[in-house]
């Protein structure tokens, strides 16, 4: 979200914003990675959960989930999600050429030593992302801002040789998918590449690179952790997803902010 060089433009008024897109109906889904300087992510999810979230909502973009990473004490991880990406480059637009980006902005860079890791993503089939719960949010200041909403969201990238192929989007819904429900994922997300070209260049993402996306949902971290224990991936699908892979995945353990609407 936040860019050094993003600077405040006068907002067009002259049109209502469309309601922010159902979680089911984002056809367009960022995850949106953050390094923060060091004992400054407290500070940012603070303001965040404050201050931009029905804020971004109100120009028709989605907030899906805030996340602190447990194993990565400097980095917050989002997801934020769009109806398309016409309106994606309307919601950012109207965003952060708006008041509250303006009045928020220095203090939100000022704990980020880099924002410019983002993948721009679609839900890999239909109804690849439906299972995602979006819960009601305290409102801003009822929950403590270090406190933290139940659940662990699993979220694993894969690097890929070329784009996600429709032999591997069927090992995903047939092998993979079924595994992380059988271990314990109360729900399971998929997402791939989007490759329409990124309109809104002020917000850089991450181009010329082919991903998929896994997002399961755990009641807990201990429950998280078994099947990470368990070896159940090792066997069941480590060596058939292999070929596929230009690299060892990526693997998140995230923490349910105390305002993320995606939690257990």
């Amino acid at each position: 979200m936040p860019e050094d060089t993003l600077t405040a433009t006068t907002p067009d008024t002259s049109a209502t914003a469309a309601p922010p897109a159902a979680a089911d109906a984002c056809a367009v889904v960022e995850l949106r990675q953050y390094t923060l300087h060091p004992h400054q992510r407290e500070v940012l999810i603070d303001l965040f959960d404050r201050e931009f979230v029905e804020t971004q909502e109100a120009q028709g973009m989605r907030v899906l989930g805030q996340f602190r990473d447990l194993d990565r004490p400097d980095l917050f991880v989002w997801l934020r999600g769009f109806a398309s990406m016409p309106a994606r480059r309307q919601a950012l637009e109207a965003f952060y050429g708006g008041p509250t980006w303006a009045a928020h902005r220095s203090a939100a860079n000022a704990t980020m030593i880099d924002s410019d890791n983002v993948l721009l993503l679609r839900p890999a089939w239909p109804g690849a992302a439906a299972a995602l719960p979006q819960h009601p949010r305290p409102a801003p200041g009822a929950a403590a801002a270090s406190g933290a909403a139940p659940g662990l969201l699993a979220a694993t990238v894969f690097h890929l040789h070329e784009a996600a192929t429709p032999a591997l989007l069927d090992f995903c819904r047939h092998r993979m998918a079924p595994l992380l429900q059988r271990s314990g994922a109360r729900q399971v997300a998929w997402y791939c590449t989007e490759t329409s070209p990124n309109t809104f260049p002020r917000l850089p993402v991450r181009e010329g690179e082919h991903m998929l996306l896994a997002l399961a949902l755990f009641g807990s971290e201990s429950a998280a952790q078994a099947f990470a224990t368990s070896g159940a991936w090792e066997r069941g699908v480590a060596p058939g997803l292999a070929p596929w892979l230009a690299r060892a995945p990526e693997s998140l353990r995230l923490q349910p902010t105390a305002r993320s609407a995606l939690h257990a």
